[in-house]
């Protein structure tokens, strides 16, 4: 019989663990928050002792070293210079939670049929997979597009950025964490609608570096703050401002695979390590 492959969306805030082979093939998921990396370890490696698995996908937050599968200078308490691969005993691929889910976009979801495209999360933090040619970017290390430089009009805000490395990269401005702290109140509280203009101002900045820089068909915007529903038509709109017809802009769409992009694309990530060997 043939062995299932193991998938682990390892999150800053929660780990999400699955077995299967794909969106309609998954045999077993466990959900939990992300705490020590002992104890978070440990969980993960307790859910796949009770399931055998040809091969572990692991997307986890970052930065990392893809080569020893570690977490390297992530600014999360504890979790600097982990080694995240080095615990389980299957053959692991390791890569990006952002990779990842771009991956398991490309193959199931909203990149289907397209062989150059990104993925950008807007959650706790920001961070942004790159798929072109059909494979998955490396280099120096990894893309890191949560940490572009973009605009910063301190006039219209004020606000210092969340980044503890860069003040205000594009995750110091937009991710979940920075709007908490501008406006006092989680992303899904805030209903103004200077809110959402200016979070739209700073991911349309984004998507307009992005394409000029990767020229992708096709830019996907998922992760917790894209879930207002105004957001996604504003950030639109002012991309094709930005761009100002000197290209033609990609397409920005959500997720298809929705919160599952991450899970899926790391069982991705198991089954083309598995084909590889």
């Amino acid at each position: 019989m043939t062995l299932p492959y193991g998938g682990i969306e390892a999150g800053g805030t929660k780990w999400v663990c699955a077995v299967g082979t794909g969106p309609d093939d998954v045999h077993a998921l466990v959900t939990f928050p992300t705490t020590s990396p002992d104890e978070t370890l440990a969980r993960a490696v307790a859910f796949f002792a009770d399931h055998d698995v040809a091969a572990l996908g692991i997307g986890s937050f970052g930065p990392v070293d893809l080569k020893n599968g570690r977490i390297t200078t992530t600014p999360k308490p504890g979790w600097a210079n982990t080694d995240v691969a080095g615990a389980f005993d299957v053959p692991v691929a390791f890569d990006t939670d952002v990779n990842a889910a771009a991956l398991g976009e490309g193959r199931w979801g909203a990149a289907r049929g397209l062989d150059t495209f990104c993925y950008v999360t807007v959650g706790t933090g920001i961070g942004g997979g790159v798929v072109s040619d059909g494979r998955l970017v490396h280099g120096l290390v990894h893309p890191e597009l949560g940490h572009l430089a973009i605009p910063h009009d301190r006039v219209r805000d004020p606000f210092e950025g969340s980044c503890p490395f860069h003040g205000d990269c594009l995750e110091g401005l937009a991710s979940g964490t920075a709007v908490h702290r501008r406006w006092g109140r989680a992303a899904e509280d805030l209903t103004d609608p200077e809110v959402w203009a200016l979070e739209a101002e700073y991911l349309a900045y984004a998507v307009v570096n992005i394409a000029f820089a990767v020229s992708p068909q096709c830019v996907i915007l998922g992760g917790g703050v894209m879930k207002e529903p105004t957001l996604l038509p504003l950030v639109r709109a002012r991309a094709l401002e930005l761009l100002a017809g000197y290209v033609a802009g990609p397409e920005v769409v959500l997720p298809a695979l929705g919160d599952r992009a991450g899970v899926l694309g790391a069982i991705e990530l198991a089954r083309l390590q598995s084909s590889s060997r």
